[in-house]
């Protein structure tokens, strides 16, 4: 009965078994009849999204292809404005924009020309339908885990739809839309019809569109005369304009250029012993006329058509010019010959009414294209001493008056000579001619630190000027057009001059678009102020600190080097051309050995030599017809003879009676009703100037009562004459037993009353 039983359980264990594998079995052959179940959904689900895909591709070209422009159409469509910039002469000397030359058709585009671009770019260009399917795919595939783009992904016609249509954006969607454009492309034209659209359309670097602008830009002729070397240096400027562009490294042009020799042995058909033979470096490049410094000049001008022409102009447009090629020249190579090592330096060149003959606003554009010239700030130093001279000439000074180069405190201010000495007595013409420092202090303290940042504003200053003491020194930045139009004024005799650059403007079919017009000039002092500041201006270069700055015949002009020569200005003029050079460093470090009246004033007269060697010698007006109330009158007048008739001129510069208070001015009543006479408006005795104050040392005769400039403790200008004066100048009587004043010389003596 035991054994039985065992067998028994044996059996059952069997079929236990037995029927748990069959259980695996069952479970694994639906796990596998799933996984096939969903294969084939997963693969039905793709076919019908390759299905849809292709539809909407289909669909999606189709009806770009429908909407596309004709061949005729996309043949003149053009992109961006082309201005052409012509010299003062006609000549061109740069175009900027969009630049393209000649359309050129595709029996006329040399063989070589398209087998070198094919190569390079596209080598199964007539071979597929628009697109790389393989590159294409490598390109999407790093453009979602990758961070670079694969370069040469895009075929001949991608690139054609990319110029045409879109942008340069490196996006999946920019990517996606191109494709689609290029299909169409391939759709709507035959691949003769792409490759003329796509050669005589892509970028090439320098503005130019198409071979044949290429060519005309770098070799000078039609891109109908290409040679196999010229071929090879524009098809290799596609990938990279800037970096391969001969004009900008011919090393590493030469070097792309090769590189699709060896395409072209590859996939062009090029015999490789014609290969062997080509030079490249043999080619000969166009000459680049318009130089890089010219460029400084238009950074400044042609942002002006956007005031001188109507809103909405694109056409292409012709710029005339006021610019001088040969003066252009010789300022570049004057700055550039003179510069101190590691210093920048720029140049302003005008003629008589304004016109910009030249231009430079740094030793190299290409390096550095910030123009010094016209927007750089930098202090002017003694050269500012212009406009103090100007106000003290406009007070009543003359250049034969005598001042005291003294020691002397403003506002406790005390400026020192850069040679640390002082010499006395000295007349105003050699005070400017040698920049005596503590003179020009004295000048502005006497006649108000405001006067001349107002001064310096009538004359063009554009800049912040401030008005403490050490203003007269030049330690207000300034820029070196507004210098140089200022300068340009005291050359026009005290009238205005306006800087311009441009000419006229005309379209591409010769209509006058813009003709400029000279602006109203106006007086900013009369005559007789322009005629002395000449005069000074002349000494300094004849005698002074801008000998440096003579060329052989009448110069005039003022050196300028600020504190530890951290810039050196020179401005001068000579027959009817004014010109200002200033030369720093541009993280306003020192220079050792920088002046006004070295480097600077010898740029000046190396280009000066140069731009007025075709006119005529003329001699500077210096002769001084003072107005009336400028000239010396009798001292008795003054003194009080024949009747005790004079006038006094209180420190406001007011003149007084005897025995009225009120002051004589224009429009205004004596105390008898009866209206005076006005006075000239210049007599700066009848002038009340709130803004300046009280005009210290101004006094009788217009001499300077106080030459040293020095208040006393008090802080109250020093007397003009006598306290016996004062009281017979204002009516107040002084007792018969005590005698008056008067002054001889620097002393007080008594005078017997008959």
């Amino acid at each position: 009965m035991a054994r039985r039983r065992s067998g028994s359980s044996k059996k059952r264990g069997y079929r236990s078994r037995k029927a748990a594998a069959e259980a695996r079995e069952a479970r694994a052959g639906g796990w596998k009849s799933s996984l096939w179940k969903w294969t084939k959904r997963g693969a039905i689900a793709s076919v019908a999204l390759l299905i849809i895909g292709a539809i909407a591709l289909f669909t999606s070209v189709y009806f770009a292809a429908q909407s596309m422009p004709t061949f005729s159409e996309l043949r003149q469509s053009q992109t961006g404005q082309t201005i052409l910039v012509r010299a003062r002469d006609g000549s061109q000397i740069v175009e900027l924009g969009p630049s393209y030359g000649q359309w050129l058709e595709a029996d006329e585009i040399p063989q070589v020309m398209k087998d070198a671009m094919i190569s390079v770019e596209d080598h199964r260009f007539y071979s597929h339908f628009g697109i790389d399917f393989i590159r294409t795919s490598g390109a999407i595939i790093e453009g979602v885990f990758g961070e670079d783009r694969i370069g040469g992904t895009s075929t001949i016609s991608q690139q054609l739809a990319r110029n045409v249509f879109l942008n340069s954006n490196r996006t999946m969607d920019r990517k996606m839309r191109e494709a689609v454009l290029a299909l169409a492309l391939e759709w709507n034209f035959t691949k003769d019809e792409i490759l003329e659209l796509y050669l005589n359309k892509v970028y090439f670097g320098g503005g130019a569109y198409g071979i044949d602008s290429a060519s005309r830009k770098f070799f000078s002729h039609s891109a109908r005369e290409l040679s196999l070397e010229e071929a090879a240096i524009i098809a290799g400027l596609v990938k990279a304009p800037s970096r391969y562009s001969p004009t900008a490294d011919i090393d590493a042009a030469v070097s792309r250029a090769n590189v699709v020799i060896g395409q072209m042995v590859t996939y062009g058909g090029l015999d490789p012993a014609v290969a062997r033979q080509v030079n490249v470096d043999a080619v000969n490049l166009r000459e680049d006329v318009g130089q890089d410094s010219i460029r400084y000049f238009t950074d400044w001008a042609l942002p002006q058509l956007d005031l001188l022409l109507p809103s909405g102009t694109f056409e292409p447009i012709e710029v005339w010019t006021t610019l001088d090629v040969g003066m252009q020249r010789a300022a570049t190579t004057a700055v550039q010959s003179n510069v101190p090592e590691n210093t920048q330096g720029a140049l302003v060149s005008l003629d008589r009414d304004g016109a910009v003959l030249a231009l430079v606003g740094g030793t190299d554009y290409v390096t550095s294209n910030y123009n010094r010239a016209t927007d750089a700030m930098r202090q002017p130093g003694s050269s500012f001493k212009l406009f103090v001279y100007l106000s003290a000439l406009e007070a009543g000074y003359t250049p034969d008056d005598m001042v005291v180069d003294t020691p002397v405190t403003i506002e406790g201010w005390s400026p020192r000579n850069s040679n640390g000495r002082n010499v006395g007595e000295i007349d105003v013409r050699s005070a400017f001619a040698y920049s005596t420092n503590t003179v020009a202090a004295q000048l502005g303290n006497e006649v108000g630190f405001s006067n001349v940042a107002s001064m310096a504003r009538r004359f063009g200053i554009t800049t912040p000027i401030s008005t403490y003491p050490s203003m007269v020194l030049g330690s207000s930045e300034v820029r070196l057009i507004d210098m140089t139009r200022a300068f340009a004024a005291v050359s026009a005799g005290g009238q205005s001059v306006e800087p311009y650059g441009i000419l006229r403007v005309t379209n591409a079919d010769g209509d006058e678009l813009y003709r400029h017009e000279n602006a109203r000039s106006y007086r900013l002092v009369p005559d007789y102020v322009a005629a002395g500041i000449t005069d000074l201006l002349q000494t300094a270069v004849a005698t002074g600190t801008g000998r440096a700055a003579q060329i052989g015949r009448p110069v005039a002009g003022k050196t300028g080097t600020t504190s530890e020569n951290r810039d050196g200005y020179f401005v001068g003029f000579s027959s009817g051309i004014t010109t200002g050079v200033w030369m720093g460093r541009d993280d306003n470090g020192r220079v050792g050995g920088l002046g006004g009246g070295t480097a600077p004033a010898r740029a000046f007269a190396s280009y000066m030599r140069y731009a007025v060697r075709d006119r005529p010698v003329e001699e500077f007006d210096t002769d001084l017809k003072l107005p009336d109330w400028q000239l010396e009158p009798d001292d008795e007048y003054y003194l009080g003879e024949e009747g005790e008739y004079y006038y006094y001129i209180d420190e406001q510069g007011n003149l007084i009676e005897p025995g009225r208070s009120e002051r004589i001015g224009n429009g205004e009543f004596d105390q008898e009703g009866e209206r005076r006479e006005p006075r000239d408006p210049l007599d700066p005795r009848g002038m009340d100037d709130e803004r300046s104050g009280p005009r210290p040392g101004i006094s009788i005769g217009n001499r300077p009562a106080n030459p040293s400039g020095n208040r006393p403790a008090e802080d109250k200008p020093p007397a003009a004459a006598s306290d016996d004066f004062l009281e017979r100048a204002t009516g107040r009587e002084v007792p018969e037993d005590q005698p008056r004043q008067r002054r001889t010389g620097d002393a007080l003596v008594n005078e017997q009353r008959f």
